[in-house]
C-alpha cells in the first residue's frame, strides 16, 4: 500500500540537527516543526546550472522555480542518501555528490537544517515522480541575474543560491582597499 506523502515519517530535529522525535510530514509542515532537508545544486561541463520548476501541487511553494533538487530527509537517512535518493526521484539520474556544507533556514513556512551539494551532469534530466514541471540550464555566470527575475523557493533564494555562489567564487565582493590611517 502507498501511502499519501502527508503520511511519510520525518525527523523533527533541534536546531543542531539532532532528532527530537518522529512526525508525520504533514505534522511538520502544520507546525512548522525543524526538520533536516538536502540540496543539491546539478552543474554540466558547459558551466550552466540546472534549474526547474516545482509542480503546482507541492505542499511549499507551489509552482516556483528552484535551483536545487532535494527535500526532507527520510527517518535515520544520511544526507548523502537523501541527496541521491532526491536527484533520482526528482530529476531521474545518479551522480557523484560533493558535499558543500551545511546551511541553516527559517521562516514562517518552514524550519530547516540542511546540506548543500553540488552534482556534475550532463543530462539528460528525465524528472519522473512529476515534481519538476519546466526546466532550463543557466550559465553559473549568470545565475544570480536569473535569479533576480524569477520567483524562487525562499529557502533556495536566502542560504542555497548565495551559498553555492560564493562557493564557485561568484559572490565574493574584494578585499576592501586599505585607507589612509587604517591599519594595514
Amino acid at each position: 500500500m502507498t501511502r499519501a506523502p502527508g503520511d511519510e515519517s520525518v525527523e523533527a530535529v533541534d536546531a543542531d540537527g539532532r532528532v527530537e522525535g518522529i512526525v508525520t510530514r504533514r505534522d511538520m509542515r502544520a507546525g512548522n516543526l525543524r526538520h533536516r532537508a538536502t540540496f543539491v545544486v546539478v552543474r554540466n561541463s558547459r558551466d550552466e546550472v540546472l534549474v526547474h520548476e516545482r509542480a503546482p501541487w507541492k505542499d511549499i511553494w507551489p509552482s516556483r522555480w528552484d535551483v536545487a533538487f532535494g527535500g526532507v530527509c527520510g527517518v535515520g537517512e544520511s544526507w548523502a542518501e537523501a541527496a541521491t535518493r532526491e536527484v533520482m526521484e526528482e530529476a531521474g539520474f545518479t551522480a557523484e555528490l560533493v558535499d558543500l556544507g551545511p546551511v541553516r533556514f527559517e521562516s514562517d513556512e518552514t524550519r530547516v537544517v540542511g546540506r548543500v551539494f553540488a552534482a556534475e551532469h550532463d543530462g539528460p534530466a528525465t524528472f519522473p515522480d512529476g515534481e519538476v514541471v519546466g526546466h532550463a540550464w543557466i550559465p553559473v555566470a549568470d545565475l544570480a541575474a536569473w535569479a533576480a527575475t524569477h520567483e524562487l523557493c525562499d529557502d533556495s533564494a536566502a542560504v542555497v543560491l548565495p551559498s553555492y555562489l560564493e562557493r564557485v567564487g561568484l559572490s565574493r565582493q574584494p578585499d576592501p582597499q586599505p585607507t589612509q590611517g587604517s591599519p594595514k
